[in-house]
C-alpha cells in the first residue's frame, strides 16, 4: 500500500514537472527555437536568432503570465493554473491579443509569412479553446504541442529544413504523449479533450502554413 502511494505520488510530481515545462505559454517560444535552429532561419546571426526568441517570449509568455498574477491578485481569478473553466476567459483573449502582436512583431521584421503564420495559426488554435471553454473544455497544454508537432511536419515536407527532423519529429511526438499523459494523471481532462486539444493545434497551425505554400 505504502509502495502504490510513493509510486502514485512519484508520477504526479512527474506530471506536474513536465506540465510546467510544456505550459501552453511556452509553446510559442520553443516554437520560434525550432525554426531559428532547426529551419533555413539557422543561417541568421547568433544575435538576431536570440533576440527574436526572446521577444517573442516576452509577447506570448511574461506578458500572459504577469496579466494572470494581476487577475490573480486582486482575486479575479483564484487559481493560476486555470482550472476552472470560468476563470479562462480572460486571460485566453488576453493571450489571443499577444498572438497578434507577435504576428505583427514578425511581420515588423520581415520573417518569412510561413514563420508568421505559425502564430497566426497559435492564435486561430487559442481562440478554438476558448469557444470551446464556454459549454466545455479541451487541453490547452495539448493545442500546443499540436501546434508545435504541425510546425516541425510542415518545415520539413515543405523543404524548409536546414537538415533531416525525423528525429526532431518523433521527440515532438513522443512529448506530445507526456503531457497529454501528464495531463490525464492529474485528471485535468478525459482522453477525448486531450485528444482534440491536440487536433486543434495540429489543424490550425497546419491551415495557417499551408495557406501561403
Amino acid at each position: 500500500m505504502a509502495s502504490q502511494f510513493t509510486i502514485n505520488k512519484i508520477l504526479a510530481g512527474a506530471a506536474r514537472f513536465f506540465s510546467s515545462v510544456l505550459s501552453p505559454l511556452l509553446m510559442p517560444t520553443y516554437g520560434t527555437i525550432l525554426v531559428l535552429w532547426t529551419s533555413v532561419l539557422c543561417a541568421l546571426p547568433n544575435g538576431t536568432r536570440i533576440t527574436v526568441v526572446m521577444v517573442m517570449m516576452g509577447i506570448t509568455c511574461a506578458l500572459p503570465m504577469i496579466c494572470i498574477s494581476v487577475l490573480h491578485h486582486y482575486g479575479i481569478i483564484r487559481d493560476k493554473r486555470l482550472e476552472k473553466p470560468k476563470e479562462r476567459y480572460i486571460p485566453y483573449a488576453f493571450a489571443t491579443i499577444c498572438y497578434v502582436a507577435a504576428a505583427a512583431y514578425l511581420n515588423h521584421i520581415h520573417s518569412p509569412l510561413w514563420f508568421t503564420m505559425f502564430a497566426v495559426g497559435g492564435m486561430a488554435s487559442l481562440v478554438i479553446t476558448m469557444v470551446v471553454n464556454f459549454k466545455w473544455k479541451i487541453s490547452a497544454h495539448m493545442t500546443g504541442m499540436g501546434g508545435v508537432v504541425a510546425l516541425l511536419y510542415q518545415i520539413h515536407v515543405q523543404g524548409l529544413s536546414a537538415f533531416n527532423l525525423f528525429g526532431v519529429l518523433c521527440i515532438a511526438i513522443l512529448l506530445a504523449g507526456v503531457v497529454g499523459t501528464s495531463r490525464l494523471i492529474l485528471k485535468c481532462h478525459t482522453v477525448l479533450q486531450v485528444i482534440l486539444g491536440f487536433l486543434n493545434g495540429y489543424i490550425c497551425v497546419t491551415i495557417a502554413m499551408k495557406l501561403i505554400e
